[in-house]
């Protein structure tokens, strides 16, 4: 097989021409033949004793072509591709443009390729790392959260309904004199201000006392989710059983003896300081990563194949998939679940498809550009904790790991950090902070 032509067709596209000689042509119609006899079947011959030219005779002159340019192409073009001076990123669309005996064959490969990256500027990009200061009023915060977490739900009888309470209630709706489906409930527990009925009706119980009976008039949004209800005037007739408070804990040490491992407030206060100190630096230094990762996004300006995209989306959905199986639920489950078809799914993925795509294209780019390599030592150091955890030699775990691409991997993680230590880092909030 011998390449015939290279034409670019446009971007990321290469269509490429193969030519086969007659002989080389004969010569895989000889081993289509081979393949196939044991289960030629023609009336009053036995299986695998039918010969060649007796089953071309009964199938077709052309019956072992296709066959023969499968193997051809499975066996030859991807030798062809690799000295090809471009990277697939999909699988050719392979036709057969002429088969014949006298003439061979030739076949074309529209090929999808790699886009060409151009990558400048990529050192001292700004991005803030700004750590964000801990106050007072945020360790307060947290024992606030504490308190709330342990607070108890205390009756009142003395006094009328207010915003915050939780009421206990019966009630019934109709439009007009008529009960309508869904809008009775008994001993129902709200919370006052919580949102959970529709608009006005949580303020019209504000200021009645225990035991009053009462209409609450509303109007059903027009957006409401059972359209016979959207925009229809309704009257709920109504009656408060009970009012309830959360009563909070006094923060003091006996409370957090209670409610903690620690022995005092300020021990307490302490370990709390130190944990949002330490998530104010995880914070910095994410929102840092998201910034730079972002800066080399926006610098991949060339048109990517959809391709590499929708691959990127498989890539998704596998790991999706696999971390759903580790808690025992099926992907096809959780779209049920979440009201989502796959078509949905792929789609609720493609912004993070790409984002990965294009920064990944950014950072090979500078790894090339960089001539950044890995060393065997730094290979066989990350993948110890791995020969560990499988109880394999380092040996058999190299082997069974496309290592091109873990290497590759490496390279890119190493192109990253370069580009971090080499940023223009400021102390000053981003923009979006600083507005505020």
């Amino acid at each position: 097989m011998s390449l015939k032509s290279t034409t670019r067709t446009e971007v990321n596209t290469v269509e490429m021409v193969f030519e086969v000689s007659p002989e080389n042509f004969e010569a895989a119609v000889e081993r289509a033949y081979q393949r196939a006899r044991k289960k030629i079947s023609i009336p009053g011959f036995r299986k695998g004793k039918v010969s060649r030219k007796l089953a071309e005779t009964y199938m077709g002159q052309g019956a072992f072509y296709e066959d023969a340019m499968n193997l051809l192409i499975n066996q030859e073009l991807p030798a062809a591709l690799q000295n090809a001076d471009f990277e697939l990123v999909d699988t050719p669309q392979v036709s057969a443009e002429k088969i014949s005996k006298e003439e061979g064959a030739t076949f074309k490969a529209i090929c999808i390729t790699k886009p060409v990256v151009e990558i400048t500027d990529y050192k001292g990009i700004k991005a803030s790392k700004k750590v964000k200061e801990v106050t007072d009023a945020d360790v307060d915060a947290q024992v606030d959260m504490l308190r709330q977490r342990n607070a108890r739900l205390v009756s009142v009888d003395d006094r009328a309904a207010k915003l915050g309470d939780e009421v206990n209630i019966d009630f019934e709706g109709f439009f007009g004199d008529e009960a309508f489906e869904g809008g009775k409930g008994d001993n129902f527990p709200l919370r006052l201000g919580s949102g959970q009925f529709i608009p006005g009706f949580e303020e019209q119980i504000i200021g009645k006392n225990i035991g009053d009976e009462f209409d609450v008039n509303v109007t059903f949004p027009e957006n409401y989710q059972m359209t016979d209800y959207a925009g229809k005037e309704a009257v709920f007739k109504c009656k408060l059983n009970g009012i309830t408070v959360e009563e909070l804990p006094e923060a003091d040490d006996e409370f957090i003896q209670d409610a903690t491992e620690f022995d005092t407030l300020e021990a307490f206060k302490k370990d709390a300081r130190e944990n949002l100190e330490k998530n104010a630096v995880r914070d910095a230094d994410i929102a840092f990563d998201n910034a730079i990762m972002e800066a080399l996004i926006a610098k991949v300006d060339v048109p990517v194949p959809n391709c590499m995209y929708e691959h990127r989306i498989d890539d998704l959905v596998r790991s999706f998939e696999n971390m759903l199986s580790q808690q025992g639920m099926s992907l096809d489950l959780y779209l049920q679940y979440t009201g989502m078809d796959m078509n949905d799914f792929r789609e609720q993925n493609y912004e993070r498809a790409v984002s990965e795509v294009k920064l990944r294209l950014a950072l090979e780019k500078i790894a090339e550009l960089e001539n950044i390599q890995v060393t065997d030592e730094e290979i066989d150091e990350s993948l110890k904790g791995l020969a560990e955890s499988s109880h394999l030699p380092l040996a058999e775990v190299k082997r069974r790991l496309p290592m091109e691409d873990y290497i590759t991997d490496m390279r890119v993680t190493k192109a990253l950090e370069l580009v971090k230590e080499n940023a223009d880092t400021t102390e000053e909030a981003p923009a979006e902070e600083s507005a505020e």
